[in-house]
């Protein structure tokens, strides 16, 4: 409890055995021969006050503000009416219960908050500079692009960089909600909010302050209770004219059947109180902003940033989900799978194409150089001409070495022998004899397989995958985790277009997701119903343009945050009906005089209390 909650509490303690005390003497005949006077109204007047003072100067300020029709204003009003028709342990126990019931969603939603404020922990205060042998701690904001940082066991990492010097192991928890540490060393890169472990680290900073991943996360964190779903805006505005109405409809019970039954004020105006106390609509005005706050931190603490109730909202109603390939559902890290050589020796194939590939900074290349794992003896390497779309022609020991694909091949009239492969295929040709082939593929990520199973699970109906990569090697991918349609050889803007596609094919209220991470999967992740990036290796735009942020790049956790999702809103619904519901009963109830003012307060504060401890099963979400 902070501050103000404990407060609360010694208001309420104080003001229940003031109140109490009253009960029990007004029950048992002590307070006999002063009911008609003015000293029981000011006896009753002292719980009152203590309770309900702020209700009162709330409820004074706001109209004086203009804005008169709020829960405030109905309690103020309600228990004024008590008062008048010298209902006073009514009027104060009103009051009481209605506090109670306050502290309690003040409590609740606090809790409900915790998991997206330990977010906020995240934040550095200082970044340590070393200057002429000793430590100097700076502000963050004023380390600049390239100066080294040095980060003790520890400390949180203040800035996004790279590891010039030292060995340790990282707390990534915080963001990824992974529990196991990461070991970083010399040439790694760090992420800012993340926590040193054992070893000292002197870090090379890459990005300011501003562009760091921990200032874009508090960024995301702060603005995502800003967007809100259809449902909570529905509730707001459904607030905006209900309340009104129910206290004219309070006015009229008040005074029009007294009119034209002749007499009997006191007993409709009690009525008409009654009718306010019930019709508070507090149980809905915070019971679903609360649902969707729990179920925003119960993805927080798996690791998965939902930048607004809306974006879960749409989550929950997702069937179909499109997947980017490279980085997504492969690790974008290309192998050579297999080596077939033809009319010359594995090992010399290998060899003429990681010295062909020598200067090329292609994955592909890249690949083929760490197959062969050997010292490269450039000098061997002659002039290189790179051909579009075909390949390369190298000179290796003055011999014209062709390394690429069937059409280089067929353009210099050698015969290669197709390969049904899953991969990308080098062929290799020296002086104009065929050597072989080289296939290379992308490695599929570990869970991938796991990770469409579990979609499917939770209620997804399609999976589909969007490439650039030829349709052999795409169906291949496709077929090993399990996707349902594959899409392959598109081009950025082909991705868009297909994507408009398949949401033209969504019916009624169902949504698509796509889930990216290169800076070309911005576009279409701005155009999908949801747009899911990730968050650890993903670039700074495909974060920026998605609506959920996967921080730890685990395509699994996306069937746990439609699971919370779905949990969420059939949550937030159960509220919405339940105090509809029990609202009407008792308003009729009401109406009829056949509910007295304890049933009202049920009808309030109980129902408002039930309903925010059926929200809070959104944080226990597994």
């Amino acid at each position: 409890m902070n501050k103000k909650q404990k407060k609360m509490l010694l208001r309420i303690i104080i003001a229940f055995v003031l109140f109490a005390g009253l009960f029990v003497c007004e029950h048992t005949g002590l307070l006999e021969g002063i009911e008609d006077t003015w000293i029981l109204f000011v006896v009753y007047l002292i719980p009152y006050l203590v309770i309900g003072y702020d209700i009162i100067f709330k409820a004074a300020r706001n109209i004086s503000h203009g804005q008169v029709f709020d829960e405030n204003f109905l309690m103020m009003i309600a228990t004024f009416g008590a008062f008048g028709v010298r209902e006073y342990s009514e009027a104060v126990a009103v009051m009481l219960f209605y506090q109670v019931g306050e502290l309690f969603q003040s409590y609740a939603v606090g809790k409900s908050r915790q998991s997206i404020s330990d977010m906020m922990d995240i934040c550095p205060e200082y970044a340590n500079i070393e200057a002429d042998g000793e430590l100097i701690q700076v502000d963050p904001d004023d380390v600049e692009i390239g100066s080294i940082i040095v980060i003790k066991p520890g400390e949180r990492i203040p800035l996004d960089g790279v590891v010039v010097e030292g060995e340790s192991l990282i707390d990534t928890a915080a963001l990824t909600g992974e529990s196991v540490p990461r070991r970083a060393s010399r040439g790694d890169e760090v992420i800012s909010g993340c926590v040193n472990g054992s070893g000292t680290l002197k870090v090379r900073v890459s990005k300011e302050f501003e562009d760091s991943t921990v200032a874009k996360i508090l960024e995301l964190v702060e603005n995502a209770s800003s967007k809100k779903a259809k449902v909570e805006n529905f509730i707001t505005k459904f607030a905006k004219y209900y309340t009104p109405i129910v206290t004219v409809g309070a006015v009229i019970l008040a005074l029009l059947p007294p009119l034209i039954l002749g007499g009997g004020w006191g007993e409709w105006i009690q009525r008409a109180c009654i009718f306010l106390v019930i019709s508070c609509p507090c149980a809905l005005v915070i019971s679903v902003p609360l649902g969707f706050f729990g179920g925003i931190g119960a993805s927080s603490k798996l690791g998965i940033l939902v930048k607004g109730s809306n974006y879960l909202e749409a989550v929950a109603e997702m069937t179909t989900i499109v997947f980017d390939k490279t980085g997504t559902l492969t690790k974008g890290e290309f192998k050579v799978q297999e080596i077939r050589p033809a009319g010359c020796g594995r090992e010399e194939l290998l060899e003429m194409a990681a010295l062909g590939e020598g200067y090329s900074n292609h994955p592909i290349a890249g690949s083929i150089r760490e197959a062969y794992g050997k010292t490269l003896d450039m000098n061997r390497v002659g002039k290189a001409e790179e051909i579009a779309g075909e390949g390369i022609r190298v000179l290796v020991d003055g011999r014209e070495v062709l390394l690429g694909n069937e059409k280089l091949m067929a353009n210099n009239d050698v015969a290669c022998i197709p390969l049904e492969s899953m991969g990308t295929i080098v062929h290799g040709a020296c002086e104009g004899k065929y050597m072989g082939a080289i296939v290379i593929s992308d490695t599929i990520k570990e869970g991938a397989v796991e990770a469409i199973q579990s979609m499917k699970q939770v209620g997804v109906k399609k999976c589909v995958m969007l490439t650039g990569d030829r349709q052999q090697a795409a169906r291949a991918v496709a077929g090993e985790i399990g996707i349902d349609e594959v899409h392959a050889e598109l081009l950025p803007g082909d991705k868009v277009a297909k994507v408009e596609e398949l949401l033209k094919a969504q019916e009624g209220k169902e949504k698509l997701a796509f889930v990216g991470d290169g800076i070309n999967d911005a576009p279409v992740l701005t155009r999908a119903d949801i747009g899911i990036a990730m968050g650890s290796m993903g670039s700074d735009a495909a974060i920026e343009a998605a609506d959920v942020v996967l921080m730890d790049d685990d395509v699994g956790k996306i069937a746990s945050v439609v699971k919370i999702a779905r949990k969420t809103l059939r949550i937030v619904k159960q509220n919405i009906i339940f105090a509809l519901a029990v609202k009407a009963l008792v308003l009729l109830l009401g109406a009829f005089g056949l509910a007295n003012m304890w049933e009202a307060v049920f009808a309030d504060v109980g129902v408002s209390v039930i309903a925010i401890l059926n929200a809070m099963r959104a944080l226990k979400i597994k």
